[in-house]
């Protein structure tokens, strides 16, 4: 029987905008590093991305080596957009990356115009698209100038391929060079998709200022640790969990020390009349520099509670004081008011020299043209220091 998606599904689902950009996406967004590779079962995989998009969800991430083996979650990606979702292409947004290794060879892994590109390539073949939405850089190459990473996405989209650009994994500093190198480019930078969670919280150091400076947007990815921040592993590791696989990125040794964290997580959880994985999305969401949380779901069930989480989004004082001593062992720390340069990030700690046309600051809401901005950005940014 032909999928014919439910006609109400854009009114259960929340959109917010990526930073100052049009473009709105899902609070809750469909991540396909597990569970939609050659190793899975192509049936389950097909039966999430139908229901996701009844659900509301718009978007759907990929990057170039998910599976297991690489490649293989584009290629049933792929196969699930010619059976199913290709009459509502439009409604979609869908992104992939490139970065990790993918082939042999010097051209085959990290940042430069060659890699990314030709792997854009083979991703959109992959996939059987023309474009994608987002087509971000996976991660940042200290062996290849930034520039040439930058000028890579801004050809992407010159080249049709890509609609929008982003990065993922940047730290701070690195970030905001790539941002206005983008923006002086012509093609700014859309998004950054960091890893974030209750107990990966290395965005808080100056990322997040940076994204909110500049207008970019935020999409975490395991912001439920890997399956570490639901109720799975109160009573220990259980069969078929991503622990349990041996080629998974959460391993047993990672289980153990947070379980009592867990545990007590749980019960605030539960007071709030919600799941753990649950509470662990709306924490996130509470942040308004953030756009939307990236999900990775085994099973349609799955997906139904994690969306659920949207009923409950508001916390009380004491619920994140709670949280926060749980995590830290402190209370939490008020957030102050940005003013002019990120918090947490000096300008000393850019080693960027701007000559007046390329402002230091990116308060104006105008992006310049391109011109002839390639001959010359070598001798206007000083970016090799």
């Amino acid at each position: 029987m032909q999928y014919k998606a439910f006609e109400n599904r854009y009114n259960q689902m929340s959109y917010n905008k990526c930073g100052k950009w049009g473009l709105r996406l899902p609070a809750i967004s469909l991540g396909l590093w597990h569970n939609f590779g050659g190793v899975d079962v192509f049936e389950n995989g097909r039966a999430m991305c139908r229901h996701a998009f009844d659900l509301g969800i718009t978007h759907f991430d990929l990057a170039n080596n998910y599976g297991p083996p690489p490649g293989s979650a584009e290629e049933n990606f792929g196969k699930i957009m010619q059976l199913d979702m290709a009459p509502y292409r439009d409604e979609l947004i869908i992104s992939t990356k490139a970065g990790y290794q993918m082939w042999p060879g010097p051209y085959g892994e990290w940042g430069s115009r060659k890699s990314l590109l030709s792997s854009l390539n083979q991703s959109l073949k992959r996939m059987n698209l023309d474009y994608v939405d987002i087509f971000y850089s996976h991660r940042p190459d200290q062996d290849t100038p930034l520039e040439e990473t930058m000028m890579a996405l801004d050809q992407a989209v010159r080249q049709g391929k890509a609609l929008y650009v982003g990065i993922s994994n940047y730290p701070a500093a690195m970030a905001l060079k790539a941002a206005r190198i983008l923006k002086a480019l012509g093609t700014p930078c859309l998004i950054h998709q960091p890893k974030y969670s209750m107990f990966e919280r290395w965005v808080e150091g100056g990322l997040l200022d940076v994204l909110e400076n500049e207008g970019i947007g935020c999409i975490p990815f395991s912001p439920l640790a890997q399956g570490l921040l639901t109720d799975k592993y109160l009573d220990g590791i259980p069969e078929g969990s991503r622990a349990a696989k041996s080629w998974g990125f959460l391993q047993p040794e990672q289980v153990a020390p947070a379980i009592e964290k867990v545990k007590k997580l749980n019960e605030i959880a539960l007071q709030r009349g919600q799941s753990l994985a649950q509470m662990a999305l709306v924490w996130l969401l509470k942040d308004s520099r953030v756009t939307s949380v990236l999900i990775g779901a085994s099973s349609v069930p799955q997906l139904d509670d994690n969306v659920a989480a949207l009923n409950n989004r508001k916390f009380s004082k004491s619920e994140l004081d709670e949280i926060e001593l749980i995590l830290t062992g402190e209370t939490r720390k008020v957030k102050k008011p940005i003013v002019n340069e990120p918090r947490g990030v000096k300008p000393a700690d850019f080693k960027v020299s701007m000559k007046p046309s390329i402002p230091e600051t990116s308060n104006s809401d105008t992006t310049p043209s391109r011109g002839d901005f390639m001959a010359t950005l070598a001798s206007r940014l000083n970016y090799r220091k």
